[in-house]
């Protein structure tokens, strides 16, 4: 894995600084993801209870 750079929290636990940091603020500002680990889903289409099992 020598030479691969990965986005900061790209690690099992990422902090919530670098959550909203990093990929909350670059989806908002339209910006590229480097690497697009947080699937967007469709909250709306989907019954609350049907929610944990959705994998994109």
């Amino acid at each position: 894995m020598a030479g691969i750079s990965l986005p900061p929290g790209f690690r099992f636990h990422p902090t919530d600084q670098e959550l909203v940091g990093y990929y909350l603020k670059r989806k908002t500002d339209e910006l590229e993801i480097e690497l697009e680990v947080i699937p967007v889903i469709d909250l709306y289409k989907f019954d609350p209870w049907d929610l944990p099992g959705i994998h994109s």
